[in-house]
């Protein structure tokens, strides 16, 4: 693989991640708008997530029937 294809995967690989983005916060608001759930309940959440493993993560899931 040469430079110029690395660079148009990593150009591809933004915009995916924008799109994603995107869709994550379009959703985020629209829940918001609807009073089903509110910003500071979604920022915790956030930073419980960030302290948390991907494994840790897996096992809270399990734990409460939702995997």
């Amino acid at each position: 693989m040469n430079k110029a294809q690395i660079i148009a995967q990593i150009g591809d690989l933004k915009e995916i991640d924008y799109k994603n983005t995107l869709a994550i916060a379009s959703i985020i608001e629209l829940l918001v708008d609807k009073g089903i759930i509110e910003h500071h309940e979604i920022a915790r959440k956030a930073r419980h997530l960030d302290t948390m493993t991907a494994e840790e993560i897996l096992l809270e899931r399990q734990r409460n029937g939702r995997f």
